[in-house]
C-alpha cells in the first residue's frame, strides 16, 4: 500500500498494522539486494555447437569475433625470444610470471597492460612460482633458489634449495617447496626463513611437483612410473601408487582433491580417484604431454607438441573429443596455467607467451575472504596480516584434513553406533535365525559370536533386564540372612563345657 493510503485509514490499531507491515516487505527487499551483492549467482557459461558443428573446431578468431572490446584483449600473443617460457597466474587473477630457459624473468598486470618488473638473471631458470601475493616470487636457478620483490630486486638467497627443478608454494601455511636433482624434498617457511623439513625421497632425481589444494600434500612423479605423496612432518612417502610404465611427465591435481591426472613418456594420460586410489580412464597419446593444468570450473587442458587441448566432463566418462583446441604452429608447447577467476588459458612455448579465451573455465564468483581480483592497496596490507595471523603449521598437514574438529570416540561408543547402524539396516528376525551349518573351524564360530555381541536385539535386552532384577533379589535375600542370628546347633562335647556359677 501507499503512504497515501495507510494516511486515509481512520482506525488507529489498523494503521500501526498495515505500517509495521509495510515496513518489513521494504526491509525484506533491501536484503534479498544486498543478497544478490553479496552472493553472486553468475553462472559460467559454455560453449555450444548446433547441429553438426563441433565446439574443438572454433578457433580463436571466430570466439572473438562475438566478444565485447574488453574480453577481445583477453587474446594476445608475445614474442620472446628466450623460450621455452614457463607461466605463473597469481592467487587472484591479475599479474602472471614468466620466466624463461635462458633467466628471462618478467611479471606484469596482463589486464591493464602494464609492466610489473623485468629482469635478466643470466643463468638458467628451471621454474617460478608467486609467494603470498604479488609483491614477492620465488625462481629456481641453476644453484639455488632465489626470492625476487616486485621491482625485480633480489631478497633472499635459498641456498640449502640445491639444484632445484621444481616449485610449489603452500598459501596456508607459508611453506615454499622444492623438489631437485639430488632427490630431495624441501620446505622453507617464507614467514621466519627457516628450513621446516628436509626429506630424502631414495628416488633419483625428480623434475614433477604440484600440491593438492584440499591438504597440502605435496605429490611427485619419478623417473620410475611412481607417484609419491608427501608431507613434511613424515621421513616416508603417506602414499606411493605405480601410475605408469616410465618416467611420470606431468602432475595435476583439481580444486576438491578428489582427481589426478598424469601423465608419463609411455604416451597415456591416465586419471586417478585420489579418494580410492584407483584408476578411472586411461587416454594413449602419439607423444607424451609436456603439461597438465585444470581450471576452477575443473576443464583439463593438455598439451602435446604444438597442440593445446582443452577437455570437458573428464570426470564422468570418456572423452572422444576435446572441447576446445589450439596450435601454435613452428614452437612447442611447454607450459599451460588457466587464470583463476577468468576464462583465459596462458601458454608459454618455445616462442613467448600465447593467451586464449576458454569459455567456462574461470570462476564468475570470487570470495574476497579468499582472493580478490579487484583488491586495493589496502586491502591487500590487510589481508597480509591476517593470512599471516591465521597461517597453519605445518604439523597439521595430514592425508586426512578431514580430521581437524572431529571429537575421539571411546571403543564402546563406536561399537554401539556400528550396532546400531546394522540393526536398523536389517530386520530382528535375520539376529535370531540359528546358524543352520555347523561349522568344525572354531576361528569361524568365534567370528560369528564376536559380531553377534555388538548386535542390538530386543530379546537380549529383555533377558538382560530379568537377570539384573534377578541379582537384586538374590542379594536382598543374602543381606536378611545375615541380619537374622543363625540357630545354635547341639554338639555331644557341650557337656564337658564347664558352665559358669
Amino acid at each position: 500500500m501507499k503512504s497515501s493510503e495507510i494516511k486515509a485509514v481512520k482506525d488507529k490499531k489498523l494503521k500501526s498494522k498495515l505500517r509495521k507491515t509495510e515496513k518489513t516487505i521494504r526491509n525484506c527487499v533491501a536484503d534479498e539486494i544486498r543478497a544478490e551483492i553479496l552472493y553472486a549467482t553468475e553462472d559460467a557459461g559454455y560453449l555450444e555447437a548446433e547441429g553438426m558443428e563441433k565446439t574443438f573446431k572454433f578457433s580463436q578468431e571466430n570466439i572473438q569475433g562475438h566478444l565485447d572490446l574488453n574480453s577481445q584483449r583477453k587474446v594476445f600473443d608475445l614474442s620472446l625470444e628466450d623460450g621455452p617460457y614457463r607461466c605463473k597466474y597469481s592467487r587472484n587473477g591479475k599479474f602472471v610470471l614468466l620466466a624463461g630457459k635462458t633467466g628471462h624473468i618478467a611479471s606484469f598486470d596482463w589486464k591493464a597492460g602494464k609492466l610489473g618488473c623485468e629482469t635478466n638473471v643470466e643463468e638458467q631458470v628451471r621454474d617460478v612460482t608467486w609467494l603470498h601475493n604479488e609483491m614477492f616470487y620465488a625462481a629456481a636457478q641453476t644453484n639455488y633458489v632465489y626470492v625476487y620483490d616486485h621491482t625485480g630486486s633480489e631478497v633472499h638467497c635459498l641456498r640449502k634449495h640445491t639444484d632445484a627443478t621444481r616449485l610449489e608454494f603452500l598459501p596456508y601455511h607459508f611453506l615454499l617447496a622444492s623438489v631437485g636433482n639430488a632427490g630431495y624434498l624441501r620446505y622453507t617457511d617464507t614467514s621466519t626463513g627457516k628450513l621446516v623439513s628436509e626429506i630424502r625421497t631414495k628416488l633419483g632425481p625428480c623434475k614433477t611437483m604440484t600440491q593438492n589444494p584440499s591438504n597440502a600434500i605435496i605429490h611427485l612423479g619419478h623417473s620410475n612410473g611412481t607417484v609419491t605423496f608427501w608431507s613434511p612432518n613424515t621421513s616416508i612417502p603417506v602414499v606411493k601408487m605405480l601410475c605408469h610404465k616410465g618416467q611420470v611427465k606431468s602432475l595435476k591435481i583439481d580444486h576438491s582433491g578428489n582427481y589426478m591426472v598424469s601423465s608419463g613418456l609411455d604416451g597415456t594420460m591416465k586419471i586417478w580417484d585420489v579418494r580410492t586410489f584407483k584408476e578411472l580412464f586411461c587416454y594413449s597419446h602419439i607423444q607424451p604431454l609436456s603439461s597438465i593444468d585444470i581450471s576452477q570450473r575443473g576443464l583439463l587442458a593438455v598439451s602435446h607438441g604444438p597442440y593445446a587441448n582443452v577437455f570437458k566432463d573428464w570426470q564422468t566418462g570418456y572423452q572422444k573429443n576435446p572441447y576446445l583446441s589450439e596450435m601454435r604452429s613452428g614452437c612447442v608447447v611447454d607450459n599451460l596455467s588457466f587464470c583463476p577467476y577468468d576464462d583465459v588459458l596462458g601458454v608459454g612455448h618455445e616462442k613467448g607467451f600465447s593467451s586464449f579465451i576458454v569459455p567456462g573455465s574461470g570462476e564468475p564468483n570470487y570470495d574476497g575472504f579468499e582472493s580478490n581480483p579487484f583488491e586495493t592497496k589496502k586491502a591487500r596490507r590487510e589481508g597480509e596480516v591476517k593470512k599471516i595471523l591465521d597461517k597453519i603449521q605445518p604439523e597439521m598437514i595430514s592425508l586426512e584434513g578431514s580430521f581437524v574438529g572431529t571429537i575421539k570416540l571411546d571403543r564402546e561408543e563406536i561399537g554401539h553406533k556400528k550396532a546400531k547402524q546394522t540393526f536398523e539396516a536389517n530386520n530382528d528376525e535375520e539376529y535370531q535365525r540359528p546358524i543352520k551349518k555347523r561349522e568344525h573351524n572354531m576361528t569361524g564360530i568365534r567370528k560369528k559370536l564376536k559380531k553377534r555381541q555388538n548386535i542390538i536385539d530386543a530379546r537380549k535386552e529383555k533377558l538382560r533386564e530379568e537377570m539384573k532384577l534377578a541379582r537384586k533379589e538374590l542379594r536382598q535375600k543374602d543381606n536378611v540372612e545375615i541380619s537374622q542370628p543363625k540357630p545354635k546347633k547341639y554338639s555331644p562335647f557341650d557337656r564337658f563345657v564347664m558352665k559358669k556359677a
